[in-house]
């Protein structure tokens, strides 16, 4: 990824940033409302060990685990949908149902199934993140490839290698696609989670700064939640990149 492509994006950062300092300065605005970027990143230094230490692994731990479940059991659903028609139908509308309903009043449900513990927060994490790789892979599975099938299948090749040599190639923009919003996704879950119940964790941290009025902590932890979602997001485009890239030159 290159810097300079991403010009205008850093100076528009970089005025609202200024902008955000000087009436923060000039008390526009409360600091226990909205503190300054400036003394966000001074309590992010004079806390990070603190956050980087102890809460952050936490968190990570949450997402990764989540990310890789809904990954794996996201393909693997998409992919039955795909091959047996009645699974498609039985089980698609339902996943479409259970996007209309608030992410916040199914979490405590969770929760309540799984507890306080690691698997509340991992729960929470798939809940968010499960979908879109789901609707993704299955979108990718089903891009119109007719004449590329009919080409090999006139070679005499088998259905596993029409799928493997076809499908999965054709299917791969919109399921990395689908990657991306869920590594994002799996961040809010994790943090929901947090905030419902836990012990460690930003998600927690910002709850508990929160509370206390410490907004400059608070939004300590955020960033560095924003953080870990733009990491994610920028790790799977650049699997996507080169995957795909390889992919088409075969």
């Amino acid at each position: 990824m290159r810097v300079e492509a991403y010009g205008p994006f850093l100076i528009l950062a970089a005025l609202l940033a200024a902008v955000w300092e000087l009436a923060a300065h000039l008390n526009a605005v409360p600091a226990y409302i909205l503190p300054s970027p400036s003394a966000i990143l001074r309590a992010l230094f004079e806390n990070r060990r603190l956050l980087l230490a102890t809460h952050l692994p936490v968190t990570v731990n949450e997402v990764v685990i989540g990310l890789a479940l809904s990954t794996v059991g996201g393909t693997l659903l998409a992919a039955g949908m795909k091959a047996w028609r009645p699974l498609e139908r039985a089980l698609y509308p339902m996943l479409v149902i259970s996007q209309t309903l608030p992410l916040i009043t199914l979490a405590p449900v969770f929760i309540l199934w799984f507890g306080y513990s690691l698997a509340g927060k991992v729960a929470i994490a798939v809940l968010t993140a499960f979908f879109p790789i789901v609707v993704g892979a299955y979108d990718g599975l089903s891009r119109d490839c007719s004449a590329y099938v009919e080409l090999l299948r006139a070679m005499g090749a088998t259905r596993r290698e029409i799928f493997l040599k076809v499908r999965v190639p054709f299917a791969l923009p919109a399921y990395f696609s689908g990657l991306k919003l869920a590594a994002v996704y799996s961040v809010v879950g994790a943090t929901i989670g947090e905030w419902l119940g836990g012990s460690a964790g930003l998600g927690y941290y910002s709850r508990r700064m929160s509370a206390n009025l410490h907004t400059a902590e608070m939004f300590a932890a955020v960033l560095l939640l924003s953080v870990l979602g733009i990491l994610g997001f920028s790790l799977i485009a650049r699997l996507e990149t080169k995957f795909v890239n390889r992919r088409n030159l075969k």
